[in-house]
């Protein structure tokens, strides 16, 4: 495993437990009642109204200087991401660490086989992804025959550690300021490059031109087409945007089973300009919605009429006599209450109309999944609750 397949992982692992604060006392309110009765003289309220100006000034100041930059830095990394990219990827980590659905899902994973090398990495670095990587945005470039990848993380990083880690298994030269990074890829002849940007976020590619990816110009019109994606997504803590170039039809037949594929689908998500995918963990599930646009009418309504007719076979499927004999119970009305509950709806925005479909993974469908795979036959047929179909019928994005 290479030093940086070692750092970018994707952890799921829950936080320490954090500490709400209480209402507010009867006692302050009684100040704040005392005070409200108070009377001042002119002076008094000039020396008041200068104070409150001064603090606003001072807190609007660092606000502006700090404040935004943490808040913005979800748009930071996404904005630092290629514009000729076919793809790119965000997860918020901390978000998803944090998630009370995901917490369980991770209670209910196997444990992980000790990794003898991530080990060894741990203890000379000190990075723990499971702990130290916050946010992850990552863009994928397809080429003829192969495809690259440039990604910038978000953490605490050992930035002595890491870099004599690095200088011992590859290389390190400086270039416009900057100390980059060579190390080899495990198991292939690429090399993966990195820099750090600063104390918390570090850039690496198994592209060859690392300082040329991150000081090359954008076109403002590139940018604006990414973004106007990733703003629809903001509430969402991890997500996929893909453009039509990435042939995602394609993509979809080659990872799907045999004899599950579609080829109408495939050639259908292939007309498409964007597709987007994304997940939000609510209470008790995970909301799941995937949006494909296209500038032609035809194409979204002819997806949508597609989506419909396969959410319908499948149930009808389920409900097939020989499924119900080899499908564990359980597992089969957890399938059911998944498609009852997935909702196909059209959008139009304009330049272009979109297909959405939206449904919801509960907790109820990952249990009989669970029991199932461990051949648990025997358990009752899962009665989905009602309130799990109407979650995912609900009709904005995540």
């Amino acid at each position: 495993m290479s030093l940086a397949r070692k750092i970018f992982k994707l952890p799921l692992r829950p936080p320490p437990d954090r500490i709400v604060a209480g209402a507010d006392s009867w006692e302050n309110r009684e100040h704040r009642s005392k005070f409200g009765q108070m009377r001042l003289s002119k002076r008094e309220w000039a020396a008041l109204a200068a104070g409150l100006l001064f603090g606003t000034a001072a807190a609007l100041y660092t606000y502006q200087r700090y404040g935004q930059r943490d808040f913005s830095g979800r748009g930071d990394l996404l904005d630092m991401m290629p514009a000729d990219s076919s793809a790119i990827l965000f997860a918020d980590l901390t978000q998803l660490r944090s998630a009370p659905f995901l917490m369980q899902l991770y209670t209910w994973a196997p444990p992980p086989q000790p990794d003898e090398d991530y080990t060894k990495f741990l203890n000379e670095t000190g990075f723990d992804y499971e702990r130290d990587l916050d946010r992850l945005a990552m863009a994928f470039q397809k080429t003829d025959q192969d495809s690259t990848f440039f990604a910038v993380a978000e953490g605490r990083f050992d930035q002595q550690k890491i870099s004599a880690l690095a200088r011992k298994s590859g290389t390190a030269e400086r270039r416009g300021g900057r100390e980059i990074f060579a190390v080899p890829e495990s198991g292939g002849a690429k090399k993966i490059t990195f820099v750090f940007l600063s104390e918390n976020r570090i850039a690496l590619t198994d592209r060859p031109n690392l300082g040329q990816i991150l000081s090359a110009k954008k076109r403002s019109e590139d940018i604006a087409e990414w973004r106007a994606r990733f703003e629809r997504l903001a509430g969402s803590p991890v997500f996929a945007v893909i453009r039509q170039e990435a042939a995602a039809g394609e993509a979809l037949s080659s990872q799907t089973p045999g004899g599950l594929g579609s080829p109408e689908l495939s050639g259908m998500l292939d007309r498409l300009e964007w597709i987007t995918v994304a997940g939000k963990p609510e209470a008790d599930g995970l909301r799941v919605v995937a949006e494909g646009e296209s500038t032609s009418e035809e194409t979204t309504s002819r997806l949508a009429d597609l989506l419909h007719g396969i959410l319908s076979l499948a149930q009808a499927g389920l409900n097939d006599a020989k499924t119900r004999q080899q499908l564990n119970p359980a597992l089969r009305e957890a399938y059911l209450a998944l498609l009852k509950g997935a909702d196909v709806s059209k959008l139009d925005r304009g330049d272009t109309k979109s297909v959405r479909l939206a449904f919801e993974i509960t907790r109820a469908f990952l249990e009989s999944a669970r029991r199932s795979a461990a051949g648990s036959g025997s358990a009752v047929p899962a009665k989905p609750a009602p309130a799990d179909a109407a979650r995912a019928k609900k009709g904005g994005h995540t």
